[in-house]
């Protein structure tokens, strides 16, 4: 099992980053600080300046990700650990994206994991906080979704299987709002948008969802799988299909919850938000550092695996998919397990 490290999050926009020696250095006009890589698993860079070519190479050797977004919380690009693990595991992983019975199956049973947390989020809001929301349509919402979970086991090709997804996704956004227990006035939700987000509930999924996204890449890397060939999501250039694909059944407990921790508990508020000229909503300087603070608070909390049945931090979540998905690519498991949350 991977060991569990700190994430470096730089938010300083003249922040320039550097090697030194076996050092991260983070200068800017006031200040320079210096932080040992190996007690780093990650470095998130919001920076205008950038890195060094030394630095970006040292990460890579050193199994250290190196993320890159600009100011307002867009990915840009990023610097990946090289390769680990055997070739033969990327080439099993190919072949099984190849594959049609095969993909569908893998993408399956990431959905079964999306459905079965999404329902579950809903009928566990509902349970605790009955005089705060409609129980009968978070239920209502939840049963539908139990449906589209069935439905998933008769599914023979990943259109069949995307369709429901989708079915699926209107039930659970549809009540989304229902799960936002303070300051609705501001935090209003009527419905997913994004690229740009229009309203800060979006804006704060957006981001949450890019968070995610890279540490599902980081550990698809650590176990020698190739992130970019997934199974339920399309290969395009460029595109983390993979890291897209095991994200997906982590999204409602993960990242949506965090996001419901933040406004519910009244972290933050309208002013920690701004609107550019195409009416997208970001998040201010101060509210992403907030953000990101509590993010990772919230990736140190433990909580017990499901089919593990180990005690990790919930950072750990995405590494303990990448490898039992590992392990069922090398046929050491009949089938992919997918995180049931509890």
């Amino acid at each position: 099992m991977k060991r569990f490290l700190n994430t470096l999050y730089v938010l300083s926009e003249d922040a320039y980053l550097s090697l030194n020696g076996e050092t991260v250095e983070v200068q800017t006009a006031e200040t320079r600080k210096s932080i040992p890589l190996h007690t780093l698993e990650t470095i998130v860079c919001f920076s205008y300046k950038g890195a060094s070519p030394a630095l970006m190479g040292k990460c890579a050797d050193s199994g250290v990700a190196l993320h890159f977004f600009d100011r307002n919380g867009r990915y840009l690009t990023s610097v990946s650990p090289q390769a680990s693990g055997n070739v033969l595991l990327r080439r099993t992983q190919f072949r099984f994206a190849d594959d049609t019975e095969k993909t569908t199956q893998i993408a399956a049973s990431f959905l079964a994991g999306k459905l079965y947390n999404s329902k579950y989020v809903l009928l566990r809001t509902a349970r605790d906080h009955p005089l705060q929301t409609d129980t009968e349509r978070l239920q209502c919402a939840a049963a539908h979704i139990s449906a589209y979970l069935k439905d998933l086991k008769t599914a023979h090709t990943c259109d069949t299987l995307r369709g429901i997804e989708g079915n699926a996704a209107a039930e659970y956004f549809g009540v989304f709002d229902q799960l936002i227990l303070q300051n609705k006035t501001v935090f209003t939700f009527r419905g997913r948008n994004r690229r740009p987000p229009l309203d800060p509930v979006n804006a704060l999924l957006s981001f949450a969802y890019s968070m995610l996204a890279n540490d599902c890449a980081a550990a698809l890397q650590s176990v020698g799988l190739d992130p970019y060939i997934g199974f339920l999501h399309t290969v395009r250039p460029g595109r983390k299909s993979l890291a897209l694909d095991l994200m997906e059944e982590l999204r409602a407990p993960y990242a949506d919850r965090f996001v419901l921790s933040l406004i519910n508990n009244r972290r933050l508020d309208k002013n920690d938000f701004k609107v550019m000229e195409n009416g997208a909503v970001l998040l201010k300087d101060n509210a992403r550092k907030l953000f990101l603070s509590e993010w990772q608070t919230r990736k140190q909390t433990d909580l017990t695996h499901p089919f593990l049945e180990e005690k990790i931090p919930w950072g750990m979540v995405p590494f303990s998919q990448a490898l039992l998905l590992s392990r069922y690519l090398r046929g050491d498991l009949d089938q992919y397990p997918p995180f049931f949350w509890k």
